[in-house]
């Protein structure tokens, strides 16, 4: 064999393999033999498929699937969705990762495909992204109603969204057309980023990279919150948050410094020691 031909076969074997999608299917395969009710469940989602998009692609539609459209006009939307946008599926890849390394009650890559509806959202939400910027507005809003209906969580179609986002529990996130999202971000739940009125054009936050969102905090306007901030549980955000500070209250304001190099991935939402000065002693 010449070696340009071995080396097109080697980048070839490289290229399939899919340590992610490995492990999902070693995962399946170890909970099927735990809980064989689940057999048919396990094989429909993840054993049948030859893909970690094939197997997305499915279960997006199963969840989404009603009256109004099929199971299977579904995934040919997904399928087409993976196929035209790479970005997409590798996006998805950074929010299993990121539900794993974040949420202490994932213990497999299995557990967001299968049971999580933050990831099942977030994924749904991609397509409808993606459907949005080829012009395909009509049916981006379809998912977005679907996924509303579906899972409780209303993401505009239009919103950027970065990688490794992990949304925990996950009831009552808003997200609003011109919001911008990092990479690396999380998020509890009834979170909402929103405008103020019945402005037009550009009217919702932006949030940074590494950025922590306690449960039930409002972020409203076209505002900034700098990288690797926290904002705390019940918190309602009107002004522009400086990088690596924490904020509360309502209205929030800052009250000490975020603590750690990414608060998004320690997840730690605690005020204490130096991470949570007195508000005054920003003033002082």
């Amino acid at each position: 064999m010449a070696q340009s031909e071995q080396f097109h076969n080697v980048k070839s074997d490289i290229h399939t393999v899919d340590p992610v999608w490995q492990r999902i299917r070693a995962e399946a395969a170890e909970a099927h033999s735990e809980e064989p009710m689940l057999g048919g469940l396990l094989h429909s989602t993840v054993l049948h498929h030859k893909s970690l998009s094939q197997a997305l692609g499915y279960r997006i539609a199963l969840k989404l699937a009603s009256g109004e459209m099929s199971e299977q006009l579904l995934r040919e939307v997904a399928d087409g969705v993976y196929a035209r946008h790479p970005d997409v599926l590798q996006a998805a890849r950074a929010d299993l990762v990121a539900v794993e390394e974040r949420d202490p009650a994932c213990h497999r890559l299995l557990q967001p495909l299968m049971f999580f509806k933050g990831f099942q959202a977030i994924q749904a939400y991609r397509i409808g992204h993606a459907l949005w910027i080829e012009g395909r507005r009509d049916l981006a809003y379809f998912f977005q109603m679907r996924v509303s209906e579906a899972f409780g969580i209303d993401i505009h179609p239009g919103a950027r969204i970065g990688r490794g986002i992990m949304i925990d529990h996950a009831h009552s996130i808003v997200i609003g057309e011109t919001a911008v999202v990092g990479n690396n971000v999380s998020m509890l739940h009834s979170v909402t980023l929103g405008g103020t009125g019945k402005e037009d054009e550009d009217r919702h936050p932006k949030i940074g990279d590494g950025v922590l969102i306690g449960a039930g905090a409002k972020v409203l306007g076209n505002i900034k919150v700098g990288h690797c901030s926290r904002i705390a549980a019940g918190s309602v955000v009107l002004q522009e948050v400086p990088a690596c500070k924490t904020v509360a209250g309502v209205p929030a304001k800052i009250v000490g410094e975020a603590g750690c190099d990414q608060p998004s991935v320690t997840m730690d939402q605690l005020l204490s020691g130096k991470q949570a000065l007195p508000v005054d002693a920003e003033n002082s």
